[in-house]
């Protein structure tokens, strides 16, 4: 809104160039269209297509390869820096620290008892936990011993419940025996609700009075048993990876601790019967997986099972983003936990290309076969076919000065003449005639600038319809040297010019290779190279007459791309008789065929690709036999040269 006090001033509207627009669209589906025809032409199937645009990304946005990427490193970048025996180093050092500290103190006594404390002290066991375990009976006369001894115990506690309860480590920190007893109830009503839950009970009204009692520790405020389980499960077997990450002798060390928790076995006995009812209410978590961690940042329970979680996740993205699965769609990936992990742009990336591929189905631009794969739609097609055409017009006009797809839709050619315009005329006016008469009217006293009496439009001739007949080379040739796709490109582009403004004529696909076919244009798009040797010119002009006769008021044209000399053709049984070099009875089969369409005075244009000398002799027979032209175009100019020719013919 302009501001008020500035009324009086002019104001200038022009392009924002505060860099990329930002009400433009996230995506270019024309585009989209573009890169995913391509490789469906280059032998991809639909399905394939699309994943590949969605690996790459588009239009500036990362891909899923890049997303994936990032997600491992980050990885390894967790596995390279840490290691996951933080809490038993942190141990040892309170058990030395605590046994230094008694001895200190024993050393200045020089009583007996003194002497015999000392001798309890030598004869600890080696092992921390055995260690640990035998000093919860021993009466400490150090005051900073017996500290450090219970630091251990309450930090065995804390961790222990923070591998499985979030925040409960610093909840608990400083916690008296009143704390421990509460959190054992804790632990004994959770384990009673799991139990009837398993057993299939309706929970409802326990879950709700557990969490009136116990909702404090749970912050991710699970609205019932099943998500309840769900957030512990997850943690659960986070810490049950990072067992399998230890050593046997770190596992049995760890084990032997636990029951020194807060000095009261009964939570490490908890602990184990709640973790052994989650792996059975969700046996498809990560209950034997690892970290492999081999850093140099040692990490508690509580963290170390954190980035076990974190890994977990992290996996589960890297599923998420491959895009392997069956039935996978893009709106599978967590976005948030994917933001989370590697920030809000590459959320934001992944976004944009589910609406991509959302916005794809939702445009009908791909259609389900029977057998469940994907197909290009109709629909599809044309937008590939307009691309394409765009780029053939482009060397049309810049080899001929003008573009001449532009003006390929008119009824028919003008014949010089001009009459009055009458109503249901379509027909072009003339200018210069629809003024003169103007003028002379006025002359004679009527003021009016123009009227309807004054339109004349240009006389023009009905042009003749066309049946076309192309007939594509897909011989394994035609892939190994790179001619595949230019060669799609040409159908593509002549289907979508005939289709959309020559719509009286008729285009017929035929495809030759061991044997011929007629192949509707999706067919052609999506069909792969296969190795098979035999190129069948001589079934394809057979099946290009049977066609070309169903269209008896039609000039036939017949348009022939090929990178070999015919090696194949068909016998009277309907197999396929292959010869290199070319047989003599190929030839003459092949010779036959095109005298029979030059009976139905087609018009012909041969066009070789390649450099073969002896391919191009013989094309050159071929086309002075059926009075035709031989036309040896580059692969990028094929489509043009094909386009232009059809034009030309059609134009006669």
């Amino acid at each position: 809104m302009a501001d008020p006090r500035r009324r009086g001033r002019r104001w200038a509207y022009g392009p924002y160039t505060g860099g990329p627009d930002p009400l433009a669209p996230p995506y270019d589906i024309r585009s989209a269209m573009d890169e995913i025809g391509r490789d469906v032409m280059e032998g991809s199937s639909p399905r394939q297509a699309l994943q590949e645009l969605l690996r790459r990304g588009i239009d500036g946005r990362r891909g899923l390869d890049d997303l994936t990427r990032r997600i491992w490193e980050r990885r390894r970048e967790l596995q390279r820096d840490n290691r996951i025996d933080g809490t038993l180093q942190e141990v040892r050092e309170l058990l030395q620290r605590a046994l230094d500290a008694e001895r200190e103190t024993l050393g200045n006594d020089g009583s007996d008892d003194a002497r015999f404390r000392e001798m309890q002290l030598d004869a600890l066991p080696s092992d921390t936990g055995g260690a640990v375990r035998e000093l919860g009976s021993y009466d400490w006369r150090s005051s900073d011993a017996r500290e450090a001894y219970e630091e251990i115990r309450d930090l065995l506690g804390r961790e222990l419940l923070d591998q499985r309860f979030q925040g409960m480590k610093q909840a608990l920190e400083g916690a008296t025996p009143q704390d421990v007893e509460r959190i054992n109830e804790m632990l004994d009503d959770l384990n009673d609700l799991l139990d009837h839950h398993a057993r299939g009970e309706d929970t409802t009204e326990r879950f709700a009075e557990f969490m009136r009692r116990h909702g404090e520790h749970f912050p991710e405020n699970p609205q019932n048993t099943g998500e309840l389980v769900d957030a512990l499960a997850a943690r659960a077997a986070a810490a049950r990876r990072m067992l399998n990450s230890m050593s046997p002798e770190q596992r049995a060390e760890l084990a032997e601790l636990a029951q020194q928790a807060f000095g009261d076995p009964r939570l490490a006995q908890s602990l184990a019967r709640l973790d052994a009812q989650l792996q059975g209410l969700r046996p498809g978590e990560d209950w034997t997986g690892d970290g492999n961690f081999r850093g140099d940042n040692p990490m508690g329970l509580g963290e170390a099972t954190r980035v076990l979680e974190e890994l977990g996740r992290l996996d589960t993205l890297a599923e998420q983003l491959s895009q392997s699965y069956p039935g996978a769609r893009m709106e599978d990936v967590d976005l948030d936990a994917l933001a989370e992990a590697l920030g809000p742009e590459a959320a934001a990336d992944a976004r944009t290309l589910a609406e991509l591929e959302r916005e794809l189905h939702r445009q009908d631009l791909f259609r389900r076969a029977p057998d469940g794969s994907l197909l290009l739609s109709p629909k599809a097609l044309r937008t590939l076919g307009q691309s394409v055409l765009r780029d053939v017009a482009d060397r049309v006009a810049a080899r001929q000065g003008q573009r001449e797809t532009r003006r390929a839709g008119a009824a028919g050619e003008a014949t010089g003449a001009t009459r009055p315009w009458e109503f249901g005329d379509t027909q072009a006016w003339s200018v210069p005639r629809t003024l003169l008469n103007a003028q002379l009217r006025r002359a004679g006293g009527d003021d009016r600038v123009l009227d309807v009496a004054d339109v004349e439009v240009v006389e023009t001739e009905q042009r003749t319809r066309a049946a076309v007949a192309l007939l594509v080379d897909t011989s394994w040739s035609m892939v190994a040297e790179g001619r595949w796709v230019p060669m799609k490109r040409t159908a593509l582009a002549l289907h979508q010019l005939i289709s959309t403004r020559f719509r009286g004529d008729d285009l017929s696909l035929v495809t030759f290779g061991r044997h011929a076919q007629t192949v509707e244009l999706g067919e052609l798009v999506g069909m792969e190279g296969v190795y098979m040797q035999g190129t069948n010119l001589h079934h394809a002009l057979l099946l290009a007459r049977e066609r070309l006769a169903r269209q008896p008021d039609a000039t036939p044209v017949v348009l022939v791309v090929t990178d070999g000399e015919p090696t194949a053709h068909l016998e009277r049984d309907g197999e396929a008789y292959f010869d290199y070099p070319p047989s003599p009875h190929t030839i003459r089969a092949t010779v036959d065929g095109l005298d029979r369409l030059i009976g139905m005075d087609a018009r012909f244009t041969f066009f070789v690709l390649g450099d073969d000398p002896g391919l191009a002799a013989f094309m050159d027979r071929l086309a002075r036999r059926a009075g035709g032209r031989v036309v040896n175009p580059d692969l990028d100019g094929l489509g043009a040269e094909v386009v232009a020719d059809y034009l030309r013919k059609r134009r006669g």
